[in-house]
């Protein structure tokens, strides 16, 4: 059964509709469901330390490259570090670099023009469902391509790759993608957001997705950009995304999705000349404020989330009585 409560407060201020608010003359009743609990915090860095936290983080050290992307992955401070000056970080930050070095040789003999970093939590921290999330910042150059994914233990494509944010370079915009059996590489299903009111990838902004059983959202800044559903995938192929996955977040430069959208063939594949002079002077850089997974309530599968529509608002079952009020105070100061 909803109960009803009488808001004096918002007496005469709410607008003529509200989500799941009842107007009288002078007083208004708003439903309540019980509250919800709060969502449990499975994983989260908000790299505060000196160092990389190794105990939740690997460091990958490049083995087979893909893509013919252009850079090795190296474990260095050069590429990998925790830095504390970050203008807009809310303390430390992750700090991605490419870096030139023209002739570098991996170990097993291979050479390239450019390093980089990349880590993940395989064998550390996986999961299956809930809102996996990171503030991050990004460097304008056509080439540059960091990603913040999600990536399943097993063989690719079949256990999926969720991708919650990636971009080539291009400010303007930033793209989320799935890939599974049967839509992987350039067949996979792949969805571009631009940012609104003249924002780019240059300034901070939370990417994220929220995965649950029948469908994945994809977030920027708190507000839906792609949502997809398992028909959806599965008009496809088969719906890869019932298993652990882990985290993985990398800055690589040039290759095939870089050159299929730049069109740029020197001095590198997918990769102008003007890239390589900003990383020349080491302005490729790739900020993480934090990263944070997190789960629904125990014994509730829905998302605690609120859907915004144009001149409306509609509130999940899980919404609790500390998020609606919050959303009707941003109704007042809209209004």
């Amino acid at each position: 059964m909803i109960a009803m409560r009488a808001v004096g407060a918002l007496r005469g201020r709410l607008p003529r509709w509200c989500g799941g608010a009842v107007l009288a003359a002078a007083t208004v009743f708003i439903p309540f469901a019980p509250a919800a609990p709060a969502s449990r915090t499975l994983f989260f860095d908000d790299f505060a330390g000196n160092a990389l936290a190794r105990s939740k983080w690997n460091v990958v050290v490049t083995g087979i490259t893909v893509n013919d992307e252009q850079q090795a992955y190296v474990d260095s401070p050069d590429t990998i570090a925790i830095v504390h000056d970050a203008d807009g970080s809310s303390g430390g930050a992750l700090a991605i670099t490419t870096r030139s070095r023209r002739g570098f040789r991996t170990p097993d003999g291979r050479t390239f023009d450019f390093v980089s970093g990349r880590i993940n939590t395989r064998g550390k921290f996986d999961f299956t469902y809930g809102t996996a999330a990171a503030r991050v910042k990004l460097s304008a150059g056509a080439g540059l391509w960091p990603a913040f994914w999600v990536l399943g233990n097993g063989p690719w494509p079949d256990t999926g790759e969720i991708d919650v944010m990636e971009n080539v370079g291009d400010p303007s915009w930033t793209n989320s993608a799935l890939h599974g059996p049967g839509y992987s590489g350039d067949k996979g299903l792949v969805a571009r957001q631009h940012f609104p009111d003249g924002g780019n990838a240059t300034g901070w902004h939370v990417y994220a997705v929220d995965w649950a059983p029948g469908e994945l959202v994809f977030t920027v800044d708190g507000h839906e950009r792609w949502r997809v559903s398992r028909a959806t995938v599965e008009s496809r192929g088969r719906w890869a995304f019932e298993n652990p996955k882990f985290m993985i977040v990398n800055q690589a430069i040039g290759g095939v999705y870089p050159h299929a959208v730049n069109g740029v063939e020197r001095p590198y594949s997918g990769v102008p000349q003007s890239t390589v002079a900003a990383i020349e002077a080491g302005k490729a850089v790739m900020l993480v404020d934090w990263v944070r997974v997190t789960a629904a309530p125990m014994g509730d599968p829905a998302r605690v989330a609120v859907r915004e529509y144009p001149g409306d608002m509609f509130y999940s079952r899980a919404e609790s009585r500390a998020a609606f009020k919050k959303d009707v105070e941003q109704v007042f100061a809209r209004h």
